[in-house]
């Protein structure tokens, strides 16, 4: 997490929130570093809640189909990582045709249009923004609108924002129409001072390692130095497929993954002080804004899923800041 300068601190005391598909609660850390208090929070998977619950003090409900909008209490900023398998490339890509994940985006609007929020604030894959020749993302946009919100979307990485993880994902802002102020601005990316390296754990326990023969490869080194690539390969277990190809913590990390083939499919493998391992969940924590005096899961399968999950806290931090600024403009 950032730390939150002078001129924004505590700048949204008294607006509440609903976190919408929580997972662990990043929206929930990003948002309360502002001062801001979450009155409702859903999600399907019981594992994330109890992390939520354990972290924040608040359960948060189940499945939102089976919540009435009604129930809902009044809120100012209707926020959620709404599901990304549907519009995922690593997904079957039906989008708006998965009768169970594709469909959830209309609960948000459902709940909007009766609570009205001033702002809508949503997270989801980079390749929504070109699903289906970029027909899904206008159809967002087009369901926002007919509900009297003013949409903006940017995909923004992760590694311009103070986190060495090179993570894309689409970012929403959608503004209630009669407190619209001019055209919101997404923040501008900055120059990354950190890599990998400088998040990882002392002491890792040996179960970690990757315990299998590996080819080092220097010139892919060298490759990515020329490309200019964040993630820095230099190895290979197998055919050398994501889950297989082994990275200096000396650059960024890959994109975490709640899932993925191969032995390091979801953290990736790293030459760590002579061992060729997978990131712990602290190290996961690290890399998706999470502060270290955050509760994480007890066992390794389901922190790794659950920051895979998750959203980046630095970079939603940002975006708040932004919000922040339109918000109080002309004030």
């Amino acid at each position: 997490m950032i730390r939150i300068e002078d001129g924004f601190t505590n700048k949204l005391n008294g607006f509440n929130f609903v976190d919408l598909f929580c997972g662990i609660g990043g929206f929930h850390l990003a948002l309360k570093s502002f001062g801001a208090k979450c009155v409702f929070a859903s999600d399907i998977d019981a594992g994330a809640c109890n992390i939520y619950d354990r972290n924040f003090g608040l359960k948060p409900a189940g499945d939102i189909v089976s919540i009435k909008a009604e129930q809902i209490p009044k809120h100012d900023i209707l926020c959620g990582g709404f599901p990304c398998q549907s519009f995922s490339v690593s997904g079957k890509g039906e989008g708006f045709e998965d009768k169970r994940n594709g469909g959830l985006f209309f609960e948000i609007i459902k709940i909007a249009k009766i609570h009205k929020p001033k702002i809508i604030f949503l997270e989801n894959v980079a390749n929504l923004e070109k699903h289906d020749g970029g027909k899904s993302i206008k159809r967002i946009e087009a369901e926002l609108r007919a509900i009297n919100y003013e949409p903006v979307y940017k995909v923004l990485n992760a590694i311009d924002f103070g986190i060495p993880q090179v993570r894309k994902r689409l970012y929403i802002v959608a503004i209630r129409s009669d407190i619209k102020k001019g055209d919101f601005i997404f923040p501008s990316p900055r120059i990354l001072n950190t890599n990998l390296e400088a998040l990882l754990e002392n002491n890792v326990s040996e179960n970690y390692n990757v315990n299998k023969e590996y080819i080092l490869r220097d010139q892919w080194a060298t490759i990515a130095e020329k490309t200019k690539k964040p993630y820095i390969r230099i190895g290979e277990i197998g055919k050398g497929r994501q889950g297989e190809r082994i990275y200096s913590p000396k650059g960024c990390a890959v994109t975490l993954s709640s899932s993925g083939g191969g032995i390091g499919g979801r953290t990736g493998m790293y030459l760590i002080r002579g061992k060729n391992r997978v990131l712990t969940p602290r190290e996961c924590a690290r890399l998706m804004g999470f502060p270290d005096h955050f509760q994480i899961a007890d066992t390794k399968h389901q922190s790794h899923k659950q920051f895979g999950n998750s959203v980046v806290v630095d970079v939603l931090q940002e975006i708040i800041k932004q919000i922040i600024i339109y918000v109080n403009k002309g004030e």
